[in-house]
C-alpha cells in the first residue's frame, strides 16, 4: 500500500499567512493549557477491554453461561456486565437463549478468519519445504465456483515460477495445473468451462481445438501425473498431480525452465510421495 505524504499533499497555505495583517492577541496566562504528557495507557478504551474479557469468558462456556456468572468471573459491576452483553448482542457477537449467552455470529465469523489465515500460512510453509527439497517452484490450485483458482505459488530468485503472462483462469486448456483440473471435472462441467474459455493457441505446441483436448482429458489417468511442454509459454514445462478431496478439484504443480525438462517426471514424482506423506495437512487447504 502506497504511503501518503502528507506534507506534499497538504497544498493549503496556515492560516498565520492569509491574516498576516492582523496583529496577533496575546492570550491571558490563565488560559493557556499544559500539555500532557504522553501515556501508552492514555489511548487504551476501558469499554473495548471490557467487552473483550466478557467474549472470551462466554467463549470459555461451550454451554452458554448467565450474566451474572460472567460479571463475576471478569470482575465487572452487574449493571456494567449487562450493558455490554446487551450491546454485544446488539451488534451479533454474542447470543442470548433462556437467559445463557453463548458467542454469535459475527464472533464466529471472526474465528473463520482467523482459521483461514491458519490454514493458509500451514500450506505456504508447506509448500515452502517441497520447494526447496525438489528444487523448483510449487503451486497449488483448486477449481471452484467455475473457475480456475491459483492459491498458492512458492519460489525463489533462483527458481521463479512461470510468469502469468496469460490470465490462469482463461487459459486451463493449456497449462498442466488447468489441464489436471478440467480431467477431474464431469463433462457437463468440463464443457461448460470450454464454453466460457475458449482453446486458444498460445504458443506452435498449445492443443488448438476443443475435440483434441477433450480426448487428451479422457485418456488422463485420474491418479497420474499431467505434464505439458511449452504449451502455456515457451521455455517452460510444468507437471501437475490431481488431489480430489470431496467434491473440489484441486491440483498441485511444479514448473522447470524447458532445458531442464528431463527432470520434470523425476521432480513431480517426488512432489507426488511428499504429498502422499502428508494428505492429512492437505486436507487442511481445501476451504481457503
Amino acid at each position: 500500500m502506497a504511503t501518503v505524504d502528507t506534507a506534499a499533499t497538504d497544498t493549503c497555505p496556515p492560516l498565520t499567512r492569509s491574516c498576516s495583517t492582523i496583529p496577533p492577541v496575546p492570550r491571558p496566562p490563565s488560559a493557556s493549557v499544559p500539555e500532557q504528557p504522553h501515556s501508552a495507557t492514555t489511548t487504551l478504551i476501558g469499554s473495548v477491554q471490557r467487552a473483550m474479557r466478557l467474549l472470551e469468558c462466554v467463549a470459555a462456556h461451550e454451554h452458554g453461561a448467565p450474566a451474572k456468572q460472567l460479571a463475576r468471573e471478569t470482575g465487572l459491576a452487574l449493571p456494567t456486565a449487562y450493558h455490554l452483553l446487551r450491546t454485544l448482542v446488539h451488534e451479533g457477537y454474542l447470543r442470548r437463549e433462556k437467559g445463557l449467552f453463548f458467542l454469535g455470529e459475527a464472533a464466529e465469523r471472526l474465528g473463520g478468519s482467523g482459521a483461514t489465515q491458519k490454514r493458509r500460512s500451514t500450506v505456504a510453509d508447506l509448500l515452502a519445504q517441497w520447494r526447496d527439497a525438489i528444487g523448483a517452484p510449487v503451486y497449488y490450485a483448486v477449481y471452484r465456483g467455475g473457475e480456475i483458482e491459483m492459491l498458492c505459488v512458492s519460489d525463489t530468485p533462483g527458481n521463479p515460477a512461470a510468469e502469468e503472462w496469460a490470465d490462469f483462469r482463461e487459459t486451463g486448456h493449456a497449462h498442466a495445473i488447468g489441464q489436471c483440473l478440467l480431467a477431474q471435472l464431469d463433462d457437463e462441467a468440463r464443457r461448460d468451462h470450454l464454453d466460457r474459455y475458449p482453446v486458444r493457441s498460445l504458443t506452435p505446441y498449445t492443443v488448438d481445438d476443443d475435440r483434441t483436448l477433450l480426448r487428451r482429458l479422457e485418456r488422463l489417468r485420474r491418479l497420474g501425473p499431467v505434464t505439458e511442454r511449452q504449451e502455456y509459454a515457451l521455455g517452460v514445462v510444468c507437471a501437475a498431480i490431481p488431489i480430489t478431496l470431496g467434491a473440489t478439484a484441486a491440483a498441485m504443480a511444479i514448473s522447470l525452465p524447458a532445458h531442464q525438462s528431463d527432470r520434470l517426471l523425476p521432480a513431480v514424482q517426488q512432489l507426488q510421495a511428499e504429498i502422499g506423506r502428508l494428505t492429512g495437512s492437505m486436507g487442511l487447504s481445501i476451504s481457503i
